[in-house]
C-alpha cells in the first residue's frame, strides 16, 4: 500500500519543517549526482554515510573526510541511493511529517526527526559492527516520524493506493502492518547478507520507528490535541 495522501490537522499553517527537511534532501541527492564519476560518487557516499566499522573502531576508514566519525550519524540521514529511494522516502515524510509537526511544534519537531534519524543510525550501527558498506537514506528518521503518528494519531484516515483505486485506511492498520514488516524482515536480515535483504536497513528503521513512539509523546506534552479535517 503506497500512502498518498491523510487527514490534516486544521488551520495550523505550514509545516515549513517538514518542508524543509524534503528540499535539503532533494539538495544533497543533486550534490550526489554532481560528483565526476563513479569512482568520486563512491567515495562521496563512504565519506558522508554511515559506516559501522568506522564507529566500532573509532576511527574513519580510510579517512576521506576531515570531520568527527559521528558527524555521519547526521549527514547520512540527507543522503540516498537513487530516485526511488529518494521520492518513495519525501513521499512518507509528506504525507505523515506534517501533522507530526503541528502536533508537537516546529522547533522540537526539528529536535525530533534529527534524534530519530540518529537512534536509526545507532541501531543499525549496534547489529552490524563489521560492515565496511556505507548506509544512506532519511528512512530512519522518517520510521521516527511514522512512530510518533502512530501513536498521536491512530484513527486518522490514511489514504493509500491500491490495485482497484485509493482507498480510505486507519493510520493504527497501515503503520501497524508496515512495523510488522520491518520486525519481520529486520530479524531476518540480522543472519543474512545485504544483498539476500536487498540492502535494506531494516534494523534502523526498527530503531527509528521504537524512538519515535518513545520521543513523540515526550515532546508533544501540552501541545493539546487539535482537530483534523474531515
Amino acid at each position: 500500500m503506497l500512502p498518498v495522501g491523510d487527514e490534516n490537522i486544521k488551520g495550523q499553517g505550514v509545516a515549513f519543517v517538514t518542508i524543509s527537511f524534503i528540499a535539503l534532501n532533494i539538495l544533497a541527492f543533486f550534490l550526489e549526482l554532481s560528483q565526476p564519476g563513479e569512482a568520486a560518487l563512491q567515495a562521496f557516499v563512504e565519506g558522508w554515510g554511515v559506516v559501522p566499522r568506522e564507529y566500532s573502531q573509532g576511527t574513519d576508514l580510510p579517512p576521506l573526510i576531515d570531520l568527527p566519525v559521528w558527524s555521519t550519524l547526521f549527514t547520512s540521514m540527507f543522503l540516498h541511493g537513487g530516485w526511488g529511494h529518494l521520492l518513495g522516502n519525501m513521499l512518507f515524510l509528506w504525507v505523515f511529517g506534517d501533522n507530526v509537526e503541528h502536533r508537537i511544534g516546529h522547533g522540537r519537531f526539528f529536535v525530533f526527526y534529527l534524534a530519530t534519524g540518529v537512534a536509526a543510525a545507532l541501531a543499525h550501527i549496534l547489529f552490524n559492527q563489521d560492515s565496511m558498506i556505507p548506509t544512506v537514506g532519511a528512512s530512519g528518521a522518517i520510521s521516527g516520524v511514522l512512530g510518533g503518528y502512530l501513536l498521536m494519531f491512530p484513527r486518522n484516515k490514511v489514504y493509500v493506493l491500491t490495485w482497484g483505486g485509493v482507498a480510505a485506511v486507519p493510520a493504527v492498520f497501515m503503520l501497524g502492518l508496515w512495523i510488522l514488516m520491518q520486525f519481520v524482515n529486520g530479524f531476518g536480515s540480522v543472519a543474512a547478507t545485504s544483498s539476500e535483504t536487498g540492502g535494506v536497513a531494516y534494523l534502523a528503521h526498527i530503531g527509528g520507528f521504537i524512538a519515535g513512539m518513545i520521543l513523540a509523546p515526550l515532546l508533544g506534552l501540552g501541545q493539546g490535541s487539535p482537530q483534523r479535517d474531515r
